[in-house]
């Protein structure tokens, strides 16, 4: 069975989340933008992507992989990284680090996910 979740961007052409079978699919998620600074900006991020989470019924403790994609490296990208251990703790998902451009200049950090949530409804 496949659960899409409503867009939390204002963009009907893209779910949040997308559920199929045990797995929970994240795109999308990025916050922050009133401060210019990638560690801030990547908590608002994940605090977003909890929030999906919750709906979808999962935790950060069911993110098996997840794409960091960052503006570009600079000596904040570090910064970035060390946000994680604040929601992972020390088991965290895989995680891949890429840069590009975002359609909102203001954007440093976005984030898409894969979660594992088995049988849960």
């Amino acid at each position: 069975m496949i659960t899409r979740f409503p867009t939390h961007v204002g963009d009907p052409t893209c779910a949040s989340a997308v559920r199929a079978g045990g797995f929970l699919f994240l795109a999308h998620h990025a916050g922050g933008f009133d401060r210019r600074e990638y560690a801030a900006q990547t908590r608002a991020t994940l605090h977003s992507l909890g929030e999906t989470l919750a709906t979808a019924g999962a935790g950060f403790e069911d993110v098996v992989q997840v794409t960091l994609w960052l503006r570009e490296l600079t000596d904040e990208t570090r910064e970035a990284w060390d946000v994680f251990a604040e929601f992972f703790g020390d088991q965290p998902p895989a995680r891949m680090t890429a840069t590009t451009d975002f359609f909102d200049p203001a954007c440093l950090v976005m984030v898409d996910a894969v979660a594992y949530v088995g049988d849960r409804g």
